[in-house]
């Protein structure tokens, strides 16, 4: 399967740290400003034309891809992940982009899965503390005191060997070691990172289909029909079809209506025939004694 990257890029995640407590922070999980990012972008590029494809939690989707910038900006916090061509030199990145956003601490992350390209660098005031970014096969820069999270990799106690030749350990996992070390967590596994994505390539803003608005009338339809109760085109919502406990007791309650009134009618004419025959018999009495 050929590399989605070039040889020596890789994706490249940078946060810019002021906040004593960045994992509190992460933790409560606040929400990324589409206008943060927006501004952010124009200031490092004002020529780029800047289009947002989307809002999502960094640690649960797929990485940057080329064109592309996924920021999110917090109280003391301002995250960067885009894919960068060249990496192997990270304390030689763009100035522009690691001054883009004061800051007492930058962290860098730079991973390719695919050539296990993975790097990470730590910078304090605008000093390089520690850079070091390596294939398993070769290193390419190693500046700085190791921090003490290296010392198991570095001696082989902990990580992968590939080969005899390549390093103790796969880059990568040095890599995630370094963000647990200097972030206070592991942003992979972390409380959801909400940031907001965009695009500098020109390409159209993804255009979402707006909810249907059903009305009422239309969720009562649906319900009745469902139920089976409806016998006609025509009802009246809030009576004969309004529940089925309420239709039965309504048509018990008009058959009983209908039974006393034809048990009414059947006493009157039965009255009335009583008299009609007590009447013709007094007459036939009357010529009998004649």
């Amino acid at each position: 399967m050929p590399s989605q990257l070039g040889e020596n890029a890789a994706i490249v995640t940078l946060w810019f740290v002021s906040a004593s407590d960045p994992q509190s922070i992460i933790r409560s999980e606040p929400r990324a400003d589409r206008g943060y990012g927006r501004k952010l972008l124009a200031q490092l590029n004002p020529t780029w034309p800047i289009t947002p494809i989307g809002q999502f939690a960094l640690n649960r989707s797929v990485p940057a891809s080329a064109n592309e910038f996924y920021i999110a900006g917090f109280p003391g916090i301002t995250i960067i992940q885009t894919v960068l061509e060249d990496v192997t030199s990270l304390s030689k990145l763009n100035p522009r982009l690691l001054r883009s956003v004061p800051a007492t601490d930058v962290y860098i992350f730079a991973v390719n899965e695919e050539t296990t390209l993975g790097g990470f660098a730590h910078i304090y005031n605008g000093e390089i503390k520690r850079s070091f970014i390596a294939y398993e096969e070769r290193v390419f820069e190693d500046n700085g005191i190791p921090g003490g999270f290296e010392t198991p990799y570095w001696a082989g106690k902990k990580g992968t060997r590939k080969t005899a030749l390549s390093l103790p350990f796969n880059p990568i996992e040095l890599v995630h070691e370094a963000q647990r070390a200097w972030l206070g967590f592991d942003a992979t596994t972390s409380p959801d990172i909400n940031v907001v994505a965009y695009a500098t390539d020109g390409r159209p803003e993804p255009r979402i289909a707006a909810p249907r608005i059903i009305n009422s009338e239309e969720v009562t339809r649906s319900a009745v029909e469902k139920l089976g109760l409806r016998e006609s085109a025509f009802y009246d919502d809030y009576e004969e079809y309004e529940a089925p406990d309420r239709v039965v007791s309504k048509r018990i309650t008009s058959n009983a209506k209908k039974a006393a009134s034809s048990a009414q009618k059947f006493g009157k004419s039965l009255w009335r025939a009583s008299r009609e025959f007590g009447s013709n018999m007094a007459e036939r009495l009357r010529h009998t004694d004649r």
